[in-house]
């Protein structure tokens, strides 16, 4: 059996077309709080100065003490002056389930574009990790079970619309709310 030469082309072409779209849903980028904690974790065991670290994330600070109604940025001086490693943690903690909330409000909005719905829940699930070692074990794994109900309840455009799995939007809520009410304490 001989196989065409274009044929074989068409194949490799829409593997190789496939694999990079799927690969673009990492949505892999700069997250500037996540980036920036070792820096100030580390200026506030050694007590260093961690201007320069909080200027270059002032930005990110400041539109989640608006939009998410959180104080940040002067607790956040204020424990790495005075030395404070563990609550230094606590407030970066309490930015990153206002940056899950963020993007988790954001995926709500756009549940009937699935791409932007999902890049958004994989967003939120980069600053859910860094925040499960602080969680008890029972918290952890309630955490991450939200987080893939979520993921499910945005649904799926299958294959070419074979196996399409519609938004579900009350189960995306009730997910939503399960994972905030695990992150409250924080």
């Amino acid at each position: 059996m001989t196989i065409r030469p274009g044929l074989l082309a068409l194949t490799l072409l829409l593997t190789l077309s496939g694999q990079a779209q799927a690969y673009s849903y990492a949505a892999a980028g700069k997250e500037p709080l996540i980036d920036a904690r070792e820096a100030l974790l580390g200026a506030a065991t050694d007590g260093k100065d961690a201007s320069a670290t909080l200027s270059e994330i002032a930005n990110e600070l400041t539109y989640l003490e608006q939009h998410h109604k959180v104080e940040l940025q002067g607790p956040l001086a204020a424990a790495i002056k005075g030395k404070d490693a563990a609550a230094t943690a606590a407030l970066l903690n309490r930015a990153y389930k206002a940056e899950i909330e963020r993007r988790l409000e954001g995926a709500s909005q756009n549940l009937g574009d699935y791409q932007s719905a999902k890049v958004l829940v994989v967003k939120s699930k980069r600053f859910l990790d860094v925040i499960l070692p602080s969680l008890s074990e029972g918290d952890r794994k309630a955490a991450e079970q939200a987080l893939a109900k979520v993921l499910d309840a945005i649904g799926n455009p299958g294959v070419f619309g074979v196996g399409a799995k519609p938004a579900d939007a009350a189960a995306f809520s009730d997910a939503e709310k399960a994972l905030m009410a695990v992150l409250a304490p924080l």
